[in-house]
């Protein structure tokens, strides 16, 4: 399994994704329009750059450049991801694609979705959190160095099946849970190996990062 990191123009993590790239974990990189800003200040050359650069404001220069036309029925995320799974990329993480414009954020967690149904393991990194969608029938483990915080989980589509919650305050035991619901939200982790694990659909979980552990305000 093969790791890809795009990376949009939205409310960059950098010392995410900076702690991941210097320890190598990243196998290929996509500067998606913008995204290619924040990693030339860094110093970090991307395996390839897509989209339309009208965020960008010009054509960068990297290894592979594929420019499309503004006026177009995808965004370049979604072009990006098309790049990364035709790449035979199974572990995605997106980098700016969460924050910002909610119509975006609205559109690139639906794509997350989309992707993770066609068998890849997509995971969008914000400021302070991660969203990892998980399509059943399949557990996902929180990793280890993840001690504390809050974890959410949400359906993404209409209806998923057997959603079990472990290691957590509060435990789901074979629910379902619907997208018209807030049941899931504001679970606490207790130190604990936490799982989530879902029979059918699609799950969003929502899981802070080990070095964001700072209490995010509610609603």
């Amino acid at each position: 399994m093969t790791t890809c990191a795009l990376v949009g123009a939205t409310y960059f993590n950098e010392q995410d994704f900076m702690a991941r790239y210097n320890e190598g974990f990243f196998d290929f990189v996509i500067a998606v329009d913008g995204g290619f800003a924040p990693l030339d200040r860094l110093g970090v050359a991307p395996d390839m750059a897509i989209g339309d650069f009208d965020s960008l404001g010009y054509v960068p220069r990297a290894k592979r450049v594929s420019r499309h036309p503004v006026n177009k029925d995808a965004s370049d995320m979604e072009l990006a991801l098309q790049r990364a799974a035709n790449y035979h990329h199974s572990d995605i993480y997106v980098y700016g694609g969460i924050g910002g414009r909610l119509d975006h954020t609205l559109a690139n967690l639906q794509l997350f979705a989309a992707y993770s149904e066609r068998g890849f393991y997509v995971t969008g990194i914000a400021d302070g959190f991660a969203i990892r969608c998980v399509t059943g029938p399949d557990v996902f483990t929180l990793p280890d160095n993840v001690e504390k915080g809050t974890v959410s989980v949400f359906a993404a589509n209409d209806r998923a099946e057997g959603v079990i919650e472990r290691g957590l305050e509060y435990s789901l035991d074979d629910e379902p849970l619907t997208n018209r619901t807030s049941l899931g939200l504001s679970n606490e982790l207790i130190g604990q190996e936490a799982t989530i694990a879902v029979e059918s659909g699609t799950l969003y979980v929502f899981y802070p990062l080990p070095w964001e552990t700072s209490e995010q305000p509610g609603i």
